[in-house]
């Protein structure tokens, strides 16, 4: 995501969600590849680290879309962003697949440019505190679904080599 791509305008509560800005940044297009103009974050180097640095990942994206729910984003953006997390974190959590995927799919850098089409079309709606209750529990149906998951992956590990 380049800065000269961000046409938002500035009003009170974009100014509040920089920080949202600078993490999915981080997260997905922090690096450059030596020669290349191809763009990683911390995600992919993350998803090298079995189970935690997974849930490390989804934990910095949940982060990111509860403040971004919390400052009135509308359902429809949230839900959105969700899916996206979603996607990203059951797809991510595949050994070797998943990390590959990583390096491709930038969840964080796509719920940034939803966020800015969002201000930009003049949809914000105030506090979200309804959505925000929505996101949160979503939130923790994935995370359980993905303790779960790898909860299964390593007793399949732990019985395939014992």
């Amino acid at each position: 995501m380049a800065h000269e791509n961000l046409r938002y305008t500035r009003t009170p509560q974009t100014e509040r969600l920089k920080w949202v800005n600078y993490m999915a940044r981080m997260m997905d297009n922090q690096f450059t590849f030596p020669g290349t103009k191809f763009r990683f974050g911390l995600d992919p180097i993350l998803g090298l680290l079995p189970v935690a640095g997974d849930l490390a990942s989804f934990a910095m994206s949940a982060t990111i879309i509860l403040t971004i729910a919390r400052h009135g984003a509308s359902g429809k953006l949230v839900v959105l962003m969700l899916i996206n997390l979603a996607i990203d974190t059951v797809v991510g959590s595949v050994p070797i697949l998943g990390n590959i995927f990583d390096f491709a799919f930038k969840a964080n850098e796509r719920n940034v440019r939803l966020l800015h089409r969002h201000y930009e079309e003049g949809k914000y709606q105030g506090s979200g505190k309804g959505i925000l209750i929505m996101a949160i529990v979503s939130i923790l149906v994935v995370l359980m679904l993905l303790l779960w998951a790898m909860w299964e992956l390593i007793e399949w590990l732990y019985q395939l080599i014992f």
